[in-house]
């Protein structure tokens, strides 16, 4: 296997990274998408409560369809291709963002703002500068694990032509070819674990800069 795995890339290392392209702009389309509707509307429910007890139980709806169900449930409405399979992902994306959202907002403790609004802050600016840096970590979070949970997922795009990496496991499992899986599957697990990597570097450096303000 390790000599046909060697032979593929030797002979179609344009075509796999063409695939890998095609995989990271459908995830990152969906999580673009995914997050400029749930920041927003997990910011409305960290002040409402019934507008987070309404993102909370419609985010559990979402968490219990299966991915592969989503999508052909789009084929009647959306067709094969691209945009079905944007959409499923977005759907897929959407519920861990909204809860991390809504979780993040809601830790900031009330004493930071009282204390920027003692020093003359607008609305605007205890957003910006309090709420927002102190939540963070939190949609941070919300952001790696939807990024896995969307990069794992668009492997079942290719089931309705969007392309992708999952064109090589599910070409592999139509040849019997496991050279073939073993690249598609092996190339989508190190996407999915360099993102949680980075993700949780990222919020580590966040949580230590917060603590030195803190301390400050």
């Amino acid at each position: 296997m390790t000599q046909q795995i060697i032979q593929y890339f030797q002979n179609n290392s344009s075509q796999y990274w063409q695939y890998v392209g095609q995989h990271l702009w459908l995830c990152t389309s969906a999580m673009l998408i995914a997050m400029v509707i749930a920041f927003p509307l997990g910011y409305l429910g960290s002040r409402n409560k019934t507008i987070a007890n309404f993102c909370t139980l419609f985010s559990q709806v979402l968490r219990i369809i299966p991915s592969l169900a989503l999508l052909f449930l789009l084929i009647p409405f959306l067709g094969t291709g691209y945009w079905p399979a944007l959409t499923a992902l977005v759907v897929l994306a959407f519920p861990p963002l909204l809860v991390n959202t809504i979780l993040g907002f809601n830790e900031v403790s009330p004493l930071y703002k009282e204390v920027g609004s003692a020093l003359g802050m607008t609305a605007q600016e205890l957003r910006r500068k309090v709420e927002i840096p102190l939540a963070l970590p939190y949609l941070l979070n919300g952001v790696k694990l939807a990024l896995v949970e969307v990069i794992a997922s668009a492997t079942l795009a290719t089931y309705i032509g969007a392309g992708g990496l999952g064109t090589l496991i599910f070409t592999g499992l139509g040849l019997y070819d496991m050279s073939y899986v073993v690249i598609g599957g092996v190339s989508v697990a190190l996407l999915s674990l360099l993102a949680m990597i980075g993700f949780d570097f990222l919020i580590s450096e966040v949580q230590k800069n917060d603590r030195n303000s803190n301390s400050v």
